[in-house]
């Protein structure tokens, strides 16, 4: 079953958003994980007094920060990828009618004087008792009354 996508530009896309921001949080993220703790660890080192934590645990968060650096490097690939994509996709064609200035347009559109509640359109469209009705001449009942013509019951 194919379902239909909206067709939105990429710009207003919300994921695409959270894409590219997230992969460029996780790329500083890891950037900051991955140089502060390499140059601890180089300083240290360099002038003999690096401990144990500064050199082992300082080599697993080197490892965890090049793994959040990465995935922020491939999310930000990801979304240069996503927008060349749809950049090549071509969008749907617009139809505009074409206006015929020629045309003599002296029609008005009609507009309903009853748009009120329905309580009034009942009470306007029924022809008030006192006022014969228009369409009397095409009744089509056999004593030609109103009521006959309107199938009421006269009792």
């Amino acid at each position: 079953m194919l379902t239909r996508m909206k067709n939105t530009s990429l710009t207003r896309s919300i994921p695409f958003w959270l894409l590219l921001v997230l992969s460029l949080a996780a790329v500083a993220v890891g950037g900051w994980l991955v140089w502060d703790n390499t140059s601890t660890m180089q300083a240290t080192l360099l002038d003999g007094t690096a401990t144990n934590v500064e050199v082992y645990v300082g080599q697993a968060w080197i490892t965890a920060g090049s793994g959040v650096l990465a995935a922020g490097v491939i999310g930000v690939l990801l979304a240069l990828v996503l927008g060349a994509a749809k950049s090549l996709v071509p969008s749907a064609p617009v139809v505009v009618e074409e206006i015929d200035w020629t045309a003599d347009t002296t029609e008005t559109p009609e507009t309903d004087a009853n748009a009120g509640s329905s309580e009034e359109s009942t009470e306007t469209d029924a022809p008030a008792e006192n006022e014969p009705a228009a369409d009397e001449e095409d009744q089509n009942g056999s004593s030609g009354s109103t009521a006959t013509d309107r199938k009421i019951s006269v009792k």
